[in-house]
């Protein structure tokens, strides 16, 4: 062989044997596989703390039927809040901030400051001492409240109080914020973000003779949550939950969903915020819409497979997935009955999957986007969380929006002693009347 044939030979040699290439394959493979994992951030949920009203600001029915003579309301408007209430499933534990319990009732700015203080400085303190967490350590903050944004802001004053570092990153939001906390988590590694939930009613109270204004004076009731997340590995041991998915869904490009919940002046030029009769039908199609997005994170493949089926043969009734096949625990947005056994009915769960909701809902009444915590503390007061449960928070917003939040259990115990019920546990459950008659006082 002369040496110009011996240099082609050469060249045409493989570089590597095919045992060498599958060995070269798979650990690039897995070099990219840790790379991947190194870069994808874990988000926990340290602890959770929710406001409970002292006894002083309870607001049994008999005194809405007092407040409403009172107040000299248009004896419709009256009758009509006090069939609201009859059927509204609350019961006589609910809560009203201060300036609602006043004649006549004062719903100025500084009454719902002083509403906003008192419910953000209690959940926030009681969090911190909890989760032994020193205010310098929280790294960003975000105050969520839809229907008040004073000067200066709600953030400011949580700020002020603790007197947290000045390089914090402040947010105020009117929508779920749990999302946020998470983007920004991703963001900054090693952080600490305290997210705080809370509507004021004070400010919001409808004077007018509208009827689907003065559904908001009989459905929205005093309340709050803070919750403390993490992205940093060591907290991954104590921590309570860790986020899996977050899906939002918004529906503003629909008019109807955009406007089923909608701020405004009356007749008579009086500041309320409507409610449509439409509500249970935008909320149901937004909810429709989130799980589409939703259900192929979480469902099992046969379950899928079913729901496919059923769509594409279109011979009878579209296939319901089994979603208890995926969450041990549901948390529904207790925004009223109607939309708690809507959801139960779509979703096929039956009463002890929405009873942390009905409960929620006759105890604390609905205190909005914080409900799903009361619901979450309920779960844990019922010693029913265990480690590796998957629980499905499901939150409405106006615009329309429809938030889904999945956790999962890290504790084998979750519940701490500043559980929102922890005091009256035993209680519960208890039967819901259809309609609660209310007489006077």
């Amino acid at each position: 062989m002369n040496p110009e044939q011996l240099l082609h030979q050469l060249q045409h040699l493989p570089l590597f044997t095919t045992h060498q290439l599958i060995i070269l394959a798979t650990a690039a493979s897995l070099f990219l596989y840790h790379t991947y994992r190194r870069r994808v951030v874990a988000f926990y949920l340290l602890d959770f703390s929710c406001y409970r009203p002292p006894p002083a600001h309870r607001a049994p029915m008999a005194f809405y039927h007092e407040r409403l003579h009172l107040e000299n309301i248009h004896p419709d408007a009256t009758l009509f809040q006090l069939k609201i209430l009859e059927k509204s499933g609350f019961g006589e534990q609910t809560g009203i901030p201060e300036s609602l319990a006043r004649t006549p009732i004062q719903n100025r700015v500084s009454s719902s400051t002083e509403e906003a203080s008192t419910i953000l400085f209690q959940v926030v303190s009681n969090l911190l001492k909890t989760t032994d967490t020193n205010p310098k350590a929280i790294d960003v903050l975000i105050c969520n409240s839809s229907m008040f944004a004073p000067t200066p802001s709600l953030s400011s004053m949580v700020v002020r109080k603790f007197r947290m570092r000045s390089n914090i990153k402040t947010f105020n939001l009117s929508v779920i914020s749990v999302g946020l906390a998470r983007d920004l988590l991703k963001v900054y590694p090693g952080c600490l973000a305290l997210v705080v939930s809370t509507e004021m009613l004070g400010l919001n109270w409808y004077t007018g003779e509208n009827k689907s204004m003065l559904l908001t004076n009989c459905l929205f009731r005093m309340g709050g949550a803070a919750i403390l997340m993490s992205n940093r590995k060591k907290d991954k041991g104590t921590s309570k939950y860790e986020l899996q998915h977050l899906v939002r869904t918004h529906r503003g490009k629909d008019g109807d969903s955009y406007s089923c919940v909608f701020q405004d002046v009356d007749e008579d030029k009086k500041v309320g915020v409507s409610i449509s009769k439409e509500i249970l039908q935008v909320a149901g199609g937004a909810l429709k819409a989130n799980v589409a997005s939703l259900g192929p994170m979480v469902l099992p493949y046969s379950e899928q497979l079913r729901y496919l089926v059923s769509l594409i043969g279109r011979k009878g009734s579209i296939y319901v997935p089994k979603f208890k096949r995926a969450f041990q625990h549901f948390c529904i947005h207790a925004g009223g009955k109607a939309v708690i056994q809507a959801i139960q009915k779509n979703l096929k769960l039956n009463d002890e999957d929405v009873e942390p909701s009905k409960m929620t809902l006759y105890r604390f009444g609905n205190t909005s986007s914080s409900s799903i915590w009361y619901e979450l503390s309920y779960v844990e007061a019922k010693g029913k969380m265990q480690k590796g449960d998957h629980v499905w928070q499901i939150a409405f917003g106006s615009g329309f929006k429809c938030c889904s939040a999945v956790w999962k259990c890290n504790q084998s115990r979750v519940i701490t002693r500043d559980n929102a019920w922890v005091d009256d546990i035993h209680l519960y459950p208890v039967a819901i009347p259809a309609t609660a008659k209310i007489s006077e006082r």
